[in-house]
């Protein structure tokens, strides 16, 4: 009599994977799940560094559509997020990587670019989120219970790396 419910619990899952795998950036995977996100066509990881200063962000490369950046000094240690949200969200910015999140609360103002609010909040680069970052190469955000991943495209991944190792 279990078997029959074990196989219906078992496609039930399958098919539910199934549904999680959209190349859109919004993805509707658990917090728990460290199963990689596909790369989206036309946004990436983009690596930025000017003297002493780095900026890592995930958008569509050379214009405003940007959904995460991080800067930060050389060898500091230290991170200053920028994301966006959704008007009247709540004032942080909750980010995963591989099952471990974090939430950083953040100072939140109307956005110039978009309808909705623009986010910033420091953060540690050796906090166990951005490490596993720094291992799986892909960074989700969430607004809600929403999920926006943010996979690398192959060939960019190094990008992550290269951002920390700067950043110490």
């Amino acid at each position: 009599m279990r078997l029959p419910v074990l196989i219906v619990a078992a496609g039930l899952t399958l098919a539910l994977a199934a549904c999680n795998t959209t190349s859109q950036p919004s993805m509707g995977l658990s917090p728990a799940s460290s199963g990689s996100p596909a790369p989206v066509a036309g946004y990436d990881w983009f690596l930025h560094q000017d003297g002493d200063n780095a900026l890592l962000t995930y958008g569509v490369e050379e214009s405003d559509d940007l959904r995460i950046g991080m800067e930060c000094r050389k060898q500091s240690g230290r991170l200053a997020l920028n994301a966006i949200a959704a008007e009247g969200a709540a004032p942080e910015i909750h980010i995963e990587s591989g099952g471990d999140t974090e939430r950083y609360p953040a100072e939140a103002e109307p956005s110039e670019v978009n309808d909705g609010l623009f986010l910033t909040a420091e953060a540690k680069a050796g906090d166990p989120v951005f490490q596993r970052f720094r291992r799986l190469g892909w960074l989700a955000v969430w607004e809600g219970n929403e999920r926006h991943a943010y996979a690398p495209h192959p060939g960019s991944r190094d990008r992550v790396e290269r951002f920390f190792a700067f950043c110490g």
